[in-house]
């Protein structure tokens, strides 16, 4: 017989010996549900995210209610604005009976348990689609913009929400951001900042979902070059300096090496955003029988864990938290 004193493998000889050795686990405690709402009554299929809908206020408490009774604790909020509300200067971001204010106030007076993440950025309110206001040469304006951020960020606040995330990545905005906050007495609130945001072609379904891409140039000035993971710790320190609580990279999956270099740079909880291409590619993969999709999701999801992330923001977290309750 082999002269072998040390064998892994009895590490991995049962289902219990094997989660004795389990370094990683993942469950809805982790999940952020992101959802996206219209102020129309009627739900809007969203072809290029099949599973995934616009929908109506009363839609999305029934949504939430379920995300509930699966064990999903948050839900972020992303509007899809009707054309006839966007504008050059983005105002109606800042609309305190607008649809996202009016959405955290329903929520949290019917399911005061719900945590509510809502998005901090300009493109769904914007005529021109930039997540920033754009000069008339093009450039989108950073200072300027924050100013508008400042006053959605508020206005978001005032309305109920519990953790807020800037996506806009205009440099400063946290610490302007957390600034007003505090000034207007909303120091529980947190900031979940968008730190290491890549001008990604895997955004291009949500881009669908809100009717939200650019109307000309692309985000290159200010999101970051997919070519870049040292910079994503600049990002980082930055944000941390300025007051942020959380912070998270986007896309996940693509992105693992990033999650773990600011997992080893920070103590603050990391989230991850598996975003609507990698939504897309799994639930076209399983659709074709190409892959198993509870197996893969589950995978891709375990995967974002072990690299580091705290958070996962997923439209799969209904699904998944049900197939992890089956295990």
């Amino acid at each position: 017989m082999l002269d072998q004193p040390v064998r892994p493998r009895r590490n991995r000889k049962s289902p219990v010996v094997r989660d004795f050795a389990r370094e990683t686990r993942v469950g809805p405690e982790h999940f952020i549900y992101p959802l996206f709402i219209h102020d129309h009554p009627s739900e809007v299929a969203i072809k290029s995210m099949p599973g995934c809908v616009r929908m109506g206020l009363d839609r999305m408490m029934k949504e939430i209610e379920g995300a509930l009774a699966d064990r999903v604790r948050s839900i972020v909020l992303f509007p899809a604005i009707d054309e006839a509300k966007k504008t050059n200067g983005a105002e109606e971001a800042h609309n305190p009976e607008g649809l996202v204010p009016r959405a955290i106030r329903r929520i949290k007076q019917e399911l005061p348990e719900v945590t509510v993440v809502t998005d901090v950025a300009l493109d769904p309110y914007s005529a021109q689609g930039h997540d920033g206001l754009v000069a008339p040469d093009g450039r989108i304006l950073n200072d300027e913009t924050i100013e508008v951020l400042v006053r959605q960020a508020v206005a978001q606040a005032q309305a109920g929400a519990d953790i807020i995330a800037p996506s806009d990545m205009m440099d400063g905005r946290v610490g302007a951001i957390r600034g007003a906050l505090d000034e207007a007495g909303f120091t529980e609130v947190s900031i979940l900042s968008y730190t290491a945001k890549y001008a990604s072609s895997f955004y291009g379904p949500f881009r669908d979902a809100l009717d939200s891409a650019p109307k000309s140039g692309d985000k290159k000035t200010y999101q970051m070059d997919p070519a870049n993971g040292r910079e994503a710790l600049r990002e980082l320190e930055l944000d941390e300096l300025e007051g942020a609580d959380m912070v998270m990279v986007k896309p996940a999956g693509p992105y693992l090496d990033v999650i773990y270099r600011l997992r080893q740079a920070t103590t603050l909880p990391i989230a991850a955003y598996q975003v609507s291409g990698e939504y897309a590619m799994l639930k076209a993969a399983a659709q074709n029988g190409w892959l198993d999709e509870k197996k893969a999701v589950l995978e891709s999801l375990l995967g974002i864990r072990r690299a580091g992330a705290d958070i996962i923001l997923t439209y799969y977290a209904r699904q998944a938290s049900t197939w992890l309750a089956e295990r």
